[in-house]
């Protein structure tokens, strides 16, 4: 079967449309019954026609342009009603990160802040929602080679050094649970409910160097699987739709190619900079070598200086007594003389 790659945002969205399959994504990574599952409204400013003269395109282009230098990341987002081990049901909210390409951590993280600032305006009441968040990413962690990761939460008593099994409604609506999936690690693996759902993002077997489409060669064996391999499969061979994805890929072809420009020119200047601070740090070196060679010279200066006062002062002392000796004798030569005048009366 073909399908199209729903690492696409276009591709990703129309997936995530259908109730059903948006309740199979999510419930299969959070290993949860997903009982009910609202859509909350979205921001998405694809554009499905492409023309470079249309001066809202050239706005959409400068407007991605700027959020790629930023941030690249599509965001989905849901109230989910589930069903807990112990039977009750509750509401959490489930936030969906896609990025195609690399992200700056500090960026992303900020990026992340700004949207938690957001009112949340789906409910009728203002109370927060623990949220769950689940990162797919079109590119690899280095230090993670797993294709589906949960980072969980842990209550633990510092004093007794023990885990609390309890659960607070305030700290769960304050921190939230994550998952992450890493599609291009995703392998050919075709076992268990998550190795199933997760082999529509499986990046092999396309159709072409374009990676728009690509041939599912797995057997579908589930209601779930067959309704999302089907809208994909729809996305992938319906001229229209097919016409959306080229223009994604071309709009972002077009943007990747404006920002690896400018991306060229920012590290070209970093660069400049970086030898330029080098070239300080290596000047601020030299002087501070010379300035204690400087603090050095004057020290052996003040040295010798000082040396020449203690030999000045022996000299002058030595003088003293020369002079003092002198005296002596001249007083001795005139005792003498007197003595012998006597002796000639």
């Amino acid at each position: 079967m073909i399908i199209a790659n729903p690492i696409y945002d276009v591709v990703f969205k129309r997936m995530m449309e259908n109730e059903r399959v948006a309740k199979f994504f999510i419930g299969t990574l959070l290993d949860q019954t997903i009982e009910s599952i609202e859509v909350k409204q979205q921001e998405f400013t694809f554009m499905k026609h492409l023309d470079l003269d249309d001066p809202k395109v050239q706005e959409f282009v400068a407007k991605k342009i700027n959020e790629r230098l930023l941030i690249n990341v599509m965001r989905l987002d849901f109230v989910a009603t589930i069903k807990t081990d112990t039977g009750e049901y509750k509401k959490i909210l489930i936030e969906i990160q896609k990025a195609k390409h690399q992200i700056d951590l500090m960026r992303f993280r900020n990026y992340l802040a700004e949207q938690y600032k957001r009112e949340d305006k789906i409910l009728e009441t203002a109370a927060p929602l623990p949220i769950t968040t689940i990162y797919v990413l079109g590119f690899n962690l280095s230090e993670i080679t797993s294709p589906c990761i949960k980072v969980e939460r842990q209550y633990k008593d510092l004093i007794e050094q023990k885990v609390i099994n309890e659960k607070s409604d305030f700290v769960e609506k304050l921190t939230h649970d994550s998952y992450v999936v890493q599609v291009n690690r995703i392998t050919n693996r075709f076992q268990t409910r998550l190795d199933k759902m997760l082999s529509v993002f499986e990046q092999n077997h396309f159709t072409d160097e374009k990676e728009i489409v690509k041939v599912f060669e797995h057997q579908i064996d589930s209601e779930d699987l067959k309704l999302t391999t089907s809208i994909l499969h729809h996305a992938g061979t319906d001229p229209k739709d097919r016409k959306e994805l080229e223009d994604e890929q071309e709009a972002w072809r077009t943007i990747d190619a404006l920002t690896g420009n400018i991306r060229h020119k920012t590290d070209q200047l970093l660069q400049i900079i970086s030898e330029k601070e080098q070239a300080l740090l290596e000047n601020e070196k030299i002087i501070s070598e010379k300035e204690q060679a400087l603090l050095e010279n004057e020290k052996i200066i003040s040295e010798k200086a000082q040396a020449l006062l203690e030999n000045e002062k022996i000299i002058s002392e030595k003088d003293q007594a020369l002079k003092d000796k002198d005296k002596e004798n001249e007083a001795l030569k005139q005792q003498i003389a007197l003595l012998m005048n006597k002796k000639d009366k």
